[in-house]
């Protein structure tokens, strides 16, 4: 909370002088070393740097402009600082209904005392305080949902019902904000996908209903895979599920053509070590029969003999090594 020590900066826009010194005592009582400026019509403080100021006091009543069209026009130009507006005591309804209207707080003039002074300047600042940073946390959220390139959606938390949409899930699906409000998720996300990672069901926030692998269906009728997650969050006072997707489409087909190459190339590598082995073998074992036979064979029938030999075992080489790397490939694809 702030002290009475800082050197806070008022703004008192009021147009009774004798109102003003009044107001200016009771803040010097409380605050010593504040700054003090008077602007005694609207149009001498739009000359000011509201910024420059801490709070701003407001006669509700002043002769070129009052009432709501004065807060509205003030709370636009000084949308950070804390206003408390004075005013008399037959204006009290009004000044109720400018709280609804922005502004901090009210002070009646008629009941003004300094302590009262003290506590609506302190208590003005501290809550404006909160509510800028509140409001700039909305900001933030709206930028990261509405910005956001993938497609969002804000799902009540027990129907499943589409709150909202950001504009990146209007752009992929095809319906309108309007359409999307109509409908439950149920309708978007219509099936399952077997996830090319079943580990993935094994994490911590993992959620069996929206989280994972999906077929979502568009407006036009094509289907998608899609890869969501999902949060839940309190946006307002309201429990919801904040779910965020993104379109795998190419990139499951892609991983599924992988997949497949992968078995045909298991297929050819089992074919190629067992069926074309078995020849191999016979061939192999002939070629060491006829060396061991008492047969002397001419020099021509010899050497083709050993180029048989040579070139068996270079093929029963490239056999061992297709099995071998055949072998790493089905065991990393464990």
């Amino acid at each position: 909370m702030s002290s009475i020590n800082e050197a806070l900066n008022f703004l008192i826009i009021e147009d009774n002088e004798g109102d003003f010194v009044l107001i200016s005592d009771s803040i010097e009582e409380n605050f010593p070393f504040a700054k003090v400026d008077w602007a005694p019509t609207y149009e001498e403080a739009l000359h000011r740097v509201f910024d420059d100021y801490d709070v701003i006091l407001l006669d509700l009543s002043l002769d070129n402009i009052s009432g709501e069209p004065l807060i509205k026009d003030i709370k636009n130009r000084a949308p950070k600082i804390p206003i408390v507006v004075l005013t008399g005591y037959s204006n009290k309804a009004f000044a109720l209904k400018s709280i609804g209207l922005g502004m901090s707080d009210y002070l009646i003039k008629d009941q003004m005392h300094p302590e009262i002074l003290y506590r609506s300047v302190i208590y003005s600042i501290e809550r404006k305080k909160i509510f800028n940073r509140l409001e700039e946390s909305e900001v933030r959220y709206k930028e990261l949902f509405q910005f956001n390139p993938l497609p969002m959606w804000v799902l009540d938390q027990k129907t499943y019902n589409i709150l909202s949409v950001n504009e990146a899930a209007i752009r992929s699906y095809g319906f309108t904000f309007e359409e999307f409000l109509e409908k439950s998720f149920c309708d978007i996300q219509i099936k399952k996908v077997k996830s090319t990672s079943p580990s993935r069901e094994n994490e911590i926030n993992f959620c069996k209903n929206i989280s994972g692998l999906h077929l979502h269906k568009k407006k036009n009728g094509d289907t998608i895979t899609v890869e969501t997650s999902v949060n839940n969050i309190n946006i307002n006072g309201e429990d919801v599920k904040l779910v965020l997707s993104n379109d795998v489409t190419h990139k499951y087909i892609h991983l599924r053509t992988i997949e497949k190459q992968n078995k045909q190339l298991k297929e050819i590598s089992w074919v190629q070590s067992h069926i074309v082995r078995a020849p191999l073998a016979r061939l192999m074992g002939l070629v060491n029969l006829l060396k061991m036979t008492k047969i002397e064979l001419p020099d021509e029938e010899k050497e083709m003999l050993n180029h048989i030999e040579i070139s068996a075992e270079e093929l029963d080489g490239v056999i061992r090594d297709i099995n071998e790397k055949a072998s790493k490939v089905k065991k990393s694809g464990m």
